[in-house]
């Protein structure tokens, strides 16, 4: 009996903005007979093609839509989000852009590029019925640019955006790669690694032995790699290189590829939505960056992971989603 108080307790207490989790408002939706997974169609230039999504939960006002890392990443290692959403009642939406796993992957070099990808989240939002009302916009890592290029063409779609471990400049972030990141590194694995790089041996089971010790598990999940895990590693098992290496390039240690130039510094203050700005200590990318990018914003805000690294949803879990759930909140709520 006590056990059922308890629960009763804990159901009585749930977050405010949660919405219901009974299912009932699922009657009636597009994706309930699939457990809440579309293959919708997206217009390019190159023709018809669709993408993966799946929506998780149902909130009539907090709709999170999650841009995943790469490009040419899966949706598969922001699964760490079914751990904290949905007892949260936030709604939100996995999604394998164009060319990774899930999705159609066409071999069309033509459409590996920001703009097209750009009206893609669009075509995507449009067709999952997110507005100003209910639309958050998430971005991690390459997500991040995908998701302030979306927020700097479509202003008034969104009711919230998240840059989650991205800086605004990819020239500032290889500045801050060669500086600060390599000057940190052994200098005998250093030289190694980019003598492999410069032989262009990116496949050679050395160089990526000498990142994984140096480089992996110091910034980009500070957990020894064995531990990794599942989701992270079916994403890295599933990354397709066709579209990573055009646009970010082979090395991983600073961007090479097409985004080599992009930069959006001077555009922040033209993004004028409650956007949430993530990073972390042991980043790949610059902490100091990310924190100058929310005071640039209109209405930004910074959460600051101490303990996390590029993949700090992993290795600083709880301080990541309970500031990112806030964030949500308070949005949600009008507080922000």
């Amino acid at each position: 009996m006590r056990r059922l108080v308890l629960f009763a307790v804990i159901v009585v207490f749930l977050p405010a903005c949660a919405g219901r989790t009974d299912g009932l408002e699922d009657s009636g939706r597009a994706d309930t007979l699939s457990g809440g997974v579309r293959l919708i169609p997206i217009r390019t230039p190159k023709g018809e093609f669709r993408v993966w999504t799946k929506r998780v939960g149902s909130n009539p006002t907090v709709k999170v839509l999650l841009l995943h890392g790469g490009p040419g990443f899966t949706h598969e290692y922001l699964e760490a989000f079914d751990s904290y959403f949905p007892a949260a009642g936030i709604e939100y939406y996995y999604y394998d852009q164009l060319g990774s796993y899930y999705s159609d992957q066409p071999d069309e070099p033509e459409l590996w590029n920001t703009p097209r990808f750009v009206e893609e989240v669009e075509q995507v939002r449009r067709a999952l019925e997110l507005g100003p009302d209910d639309f958050y916009l998430y971005g991690h890592s390459w997500g991040g640019i995908l998701a302030i290029e979306y927020a700097l063409a479509y202003p008034g779609r969104l009711k919230g955006l998240i840059i989650s471990n991205m800086m605004a400049s990819i020239p500032a972030y290889n500045r801050y790669a060669r500086e600060v990141l390599m000057p940190r590194m052994d200098p005998a694995a250093l030289a190694e690694i980019q003598g492999y790089e410069a032989a262009e041996e990116y496949e050679n089971p050395r160089y990526m032995e000498l990142l994984a010790e140096h480089h992996y598990i110091h910034h980009i999940l500070r957990m020894p790699q064995a531990e990794w895990p599942d989701p992270l590693m079916r994403a890295f098992k599933h990354l397709n290189t066709s579209v990573y290496i055009p646009m970010q390039g082979p090395s991983e240690l600073g961007a090479s590829g097409a985004l080599v130039d992009w930069d959006r510094s001077e555009d922040l203050g033209r993004i004028d939505v409650p956007t949430l700005v993530i990073g972390a200590r042991h980043d790949t990318m610059d902490p100091e960056h990310m924190k100058w990018m929310a005071g640039e914003l209109k209405r930004g805000r910074y959460l600051y992971c101490r303990n996390g690294s590029h993949l700090a949803l992993y290795d600083d879990q709880q301080a990541y989603f309970q500031g990112l759930i806030e964030f949500l909140r308070d949005v949600d709520s009008g507080r922000f």
